[in-house]
C-alpha cells in the first residue's frame, strides 16, 4: 500500500472515530460513511477538484 493511501486511512479513520464520538454518525453506518470520507480525503491529497478527476490549477507566483 502506498504511502498517502495508509495516512488518508489514518486520517479517515480519526475523523470518523470523531464523528461518532460527537454523535454526527451512528456506528452503525460506519462503512458507507467511512468510504465518502477516504475518498474525499484521497480527493484532497491528489489535489483533484471535486468529482471531475482534473487536477487545480498551480497558483500564479507573485511579484511578476
Amino acid at each position: 500500500m502506498e504511502k498517502y493511501q495508509k495516512q488518508a486511512l489514518q486520517v479517515a479513520k480519526e475523523v470518523v472515530i470523531k464523528f461518532i464520538e460527537v454523535g454526527r454518525i451512528s456506528p452503525n453506518n460506519f462503512g458507507q460513511n467511512f468510504d465518502v470520507i477516504y475518498k474525499d480525503v484521497i480527493r484532497t491529497i491528489s489535489g483533484e477538484t471535486a468529482g471531475d478527476g482534473s487536477r487545480e490549477a498551480e497558483p500564479a507566483e507573485q511579484g511578476e
